[in-house]
């Protein structure tokens, strides 16, 4: 995963900074001031790099200024983290080249998007780009992305696709009860891309429509192929876009992919994340009320980092939560997770809802869970997204976790 330097001299911030990154599986380094950072970054050579502005000795204007003039750290992607929010302030920072510029206090998402949307600058293009015309408006490595997606969708019909299969387990009985698809992306071009690099790209160009169609297809013919084996008692879950899921022909595809494999439509979960129904929570409910209606699981992702989430969450006609991994990420040691996590797992009991926490990685984060009646789990503690015959091999040899 890609290396991230932290310059922060609030120890405070710059800690939840640590544990928010870390969690995503960034590599991390953090310096205390100005001075120890400009070190770093060279010593390092991070792939980008947060700054806070005000600081001792080196404020951040200092740091980009140094980094700037140094050959090897020059290009590297650069974020400032203040609470000035001028616009003075911001014309400095992008003027003496900062790549962007977060205002404090930030949400979690708005910081991964950044990070995101910058880290691609960095990335190291594996092969010239075509001739071919592509979005000027992308970075090279952006448009090259571009290529091969069409690429792998239209010439190659999907072949360089694979979907992963992470196992979510009933912390009670310690037994695999369902898993969650995950889609991969081996390019020929680029190598292994994940996710978070391609979906917003395939949004962008609406290629994530038959991307999306492709993938719950495949979902239910796989899902087929272990009824056939004998696995019965298997639920997996699709993650949806907002795009598919505003499709007018999505839960007629949805229903016919079901139909076409003998499924029932309780053998599929539907994953949908809380700022995606939030943009239009009406149409929202509507859509969410005939999949329920037909037999559809429906789960929230990543629930805790949205908004106005328990304000809509009684009326919203959910099967399941989905803990975001950042309040499980050290949840026995940390107060504040402890106390969030505790009550949401409360909360989803109370209206009859099960309860998935996401990145269990630790011994003492099952222990929390399990002592809080948290349902299931999912996460490294167990096992990492497997290709399907690995998953498969999971359930036929019994694997469970250790009750």
């Amino acid at each position: 995963m890609p290396k991230i330097l932290i310059i922060e001299d609030e120890e405070a911030v710059r800690e939840n900074l640590l544990d928010l990154l870390e969690a995503e599986d960034f590599e991390t380094i953090a310096a205390a001031n100005g001075r120890i950072g400009v070190h770093l970054a060279i010593s390092e050579v991070p792939d980008l790099i947060l700054c806070d502005i005000m600081m001792p000795e080196i404020d951040g204007y200092g740091v980009l200024t140094a980094l700037r003039q140094e050959p090897s750290t020059a290009t590297i992607p650069f974020i400032f983290l203040t609470a000035k929010s001028a616009k003075s302030d911001f014309r400095q920072g992008m003027d003496m080249g900062a790549d962007d510029y977060i205002t404090k206090p930030f949400t979690r998402s708005e910081l991964l998007s950044a990070i995101m949307n910058r880290l691609e600058k960095y990335a190291t293009l594996k092969r010239y780009l075509s001739p071919q015309i592509v979005n000027n408006n992308l970075s090279p490595k952006m448009q090259l992305l571009e290529i091969s997606l069409h690429r792998a969708i239209k010439q190659h019909n999907f072949q360089e696709f694979e979907i992963y299969y992470q196992p979510i387990v009933d912390i009670a009985s310690g037994k695999i009860v369902g898993a969650e698809s995950l889609l991969r992306w081996q390019s020929p071009e680029l190598g292994m891309i994940y996710p978070t690099e391609f979906i917003p790209l395939a949004e962008s160009t609406g290629l994530i429509i038959p991307i999306g169609k492709w993938v719950l297809k495949r979902v239910c013919q796989q899902i087929k192929s272990w009824r056939d084996a004998g696995i019965n008692s298997l639920i997996v879950a699709v993650n949806l876009s907002a795009i598919e899921f505003n499709q007018p022909d999505f839960i007629h595809n949805l229903v016919n992919f079901t139909s076409v494999n003998n499924l029932e439509p309780h053998d599929l979960e539907i994953e949908l994340t809380e700022s995606m129904i939030m943009q239009d929570v009406n149409s929202a409910i509507a859509t969410m009320s005939k999949l329920q209606s037909l037999g559809v699981k429906i789960a929230i992702d990543d629930f805790g980092t949205g908004y106005s989430s328990l304000i809509y969450l009684k009326n919203l006609p959910i099967n399941t939560l989905k803990i975001d991994r950042y309040f499980i990420h050290n949840v026995a040691k940390d107060s504040q997770k402890s106390a969030i996590t505790k009550a949401l797992i409360q909360m989803a009991h109370n209206l009859n809802l099960d309860v998935v926490a996401e990145g269990v990685e630790t011994e003492a984060e099952l222990g929390f869970l399990r002592q809080h009646n948290c349902n299931s789990m999912q996460g490294f503690l167990f096992s990492r997204p497997l290709p399907a015959a690995e998953f498969e091999n999971c359930l036929f040899t019994n694997k469970c976790l250790y009750v």
